[in-house]
């Protein structure tokens, strides 16, 4: 199931890609990255963790995390991203609590626990109902493995958390940095001074990063027509995106849709 992206309530996301550099972000579905080739880092919270090649890693719901490749040659992994109503009785769970230290060792994986994730990828997308079957064994072998702490203890309820869970929930909109501010209630030189300290960009490259990454989501994952999902990702209009996703990328979005095309089927 190559990277499913339908706004239902039962998304199974499921893709086998080639890793590369995500910004602080967080939503309010379940993540499970296995690395299948070189090495990730996955970033929860101010930590950061190095996985290789067979560790497995949990992300709960809106816990902030991030991704980063540190090392050279051909490094892959398998993103799982399931919505709270595909993981029935454990979501209860991550509401409330989340991984102490989310990798679980390769060494320390089942077997079966590879081949249920491989069975995902390979269900076809019509199979919801399979494809969440299969989740909740991976569940079940996994969850066990992990100590579990209050999420409140591994996320954070500061600024920093603050901004990045307002600009998830709002770069579909169109906002300033003042209006976002006042909603924050801060001022706007403490906010701009956030951006530039801790995440190294001002607020509008960081808005435009996630509006950026979720255009990747659906250009790599769905057939939707470029000018919807411009508009869906929250640029005024489809010159404004190409130019910014061209800025970003090197590449125009149609020619990176093809690109991510050629590296699945590879």
């Amino acid at each position: 199931m190559q990277l499913k992206y339908v706004d239902t309530k039962e998304e199974i996301i499921a893709i086998n890609r080639k890793s590369k550099h995500i910004e602080p972000h967080l939503h309010d579905a379940l993540e499970i990255v296995c690395v299948t080739s070189g090495s990730l880092e996955l970033g929860v919270g101010q930590e950061l963790y190095h996985m290789e090649k067979g560790d497995i890693g949990f992300v709960f719901p809106d816990v902030i995390h991030h991704y980063q490749v540190l090392t050279p040659g051909v490094n892959k992994a398998t993103h799982l991203i399931a919505s709270p109503f595909t993981i029935a009785k454990f979501a209860d769970i991550m509401q409330s609590m989340a991984p102490e230290y989310p990798i679980i060792k390769a060494e320390k994986v089942e077997p079966e626990v590879y081949r249920v994730i491989n069975a995902i990828l390979e269900t076809e997308q019509s199979d919801i109902t399979v494809a969440q079957a299969y989740l909740q064994i991976v569940l079940a072998r996994c969850i066990g493995k992990l100590n579990l702490v209050e999420k409140s203890s591994v996320g954070s309820n500061d600024l920093i958390y603050q901004t990045v869970s307002y600009i998830s929930a709002n770069f579909k909109k169109k906002f300033s940095l003042e209006e976002m501010a006042k909603d924050l209630g801060v001022s706007k030189y403490v906010l701009s001074r956030l951006f530039s300290k801790t995440f190294h960009r001002n607020f509008n490259q960081y808005l435009n990063d996630a509006r950026l990454n979720y255009a990747c989501h659906r250009l790599e994952n769905t057939s939707d027509s470029i000018t919807n999902i411009c508009l869906d990702s929250g640029f005024e209009s489809q010159r404004t995106f190409n130019r910014v996703f061209k800025e970003r990328y090197k590449i125009s979005p149609s020619d990176y849709r093809s690109t991510c095309v050629k590296e699945m089927l590879s």
